[in-house]
């Protein structure tokens, strides 16, 4: 499981007017992040200028482990010190791998084992999968989108991505807390 690659979202909410150095200090942090063994991308997520001020630094690397090294390396806690005058908050992060974030609630930041994981997630998907299409199909055919395997496809997979991160597994798994986190 530990070569499953795993990522780190980071939030860093900035104080009002540090919003350049902190871009500056970026310049500085993301090449020596780049350099990390076992480093594969970076997305950094800005604020709306003049309506938020977070920022969302998602980083993943090819294993937990090398992950760990880095968000625990000295070279970023001296970064870290470093910009901590910038932060309206302290730095924020949770480490992540797999489907893992379907399975956290706002009090439970353990994640089950694997293979309840899987039957979890096989068992609200096998639902929708039968039960997606038939709404969707005959609505696309009410709009009068002509019927296309790869498009209906891709509309009935989304509409149940979408189910299953907002609506399914948040109510599901509090359903099911007991015996999942046992």
């Amino acid at each position: 499981m530990e070569n499953q690659g795993a990522s780190v979202v980071i939030s860093h909410h900035i104080l009002d007017g540090k919003q350049e150095e902190y871009e500056n200090w970026l310049t500085e942090i993301v090449p020596l992040t780049k350099h990390s063994k076992g480093f594969i991308d970076w997305q950094i997520i800005r604020p709306i200028p003049d309506l938020t001020f977070v920022y969302t630094v998602i980083i993943r690397f090819d294993t937990i482990e090398n992950l760990k090294k880095w968000m625990e390396s000295d070279t970023r806690k001296k970064h870290i010190e470093k910009a901590n005058s910038l932060f309206r908050k302290n730095d924020n992060y949770k480490i992540k791998s797999g489907l893992d974030f379907l399975f956290e609630t706002e009090n439970q930041t353990k994640v089950p084992v694997r293979w309840k994981q899987f039957l979890v997630t096989w068992s609200a998907i096998y639902p929708l999968s039968l039960l997606v299409p038939f709404v969707v199909l005959p609505f696309l055919r009410l709009l009068k989108i002509p019927a296309n395997h790869y498009s209906d496809g891709l509309l009935i997979s989304g509409c149940i991505v979408f189910l299953m991160v907002f609506a399914v597994m948040p109510n599901y798994t509090k359903l099911i807390r007991r015996w999942l986190f046992k």
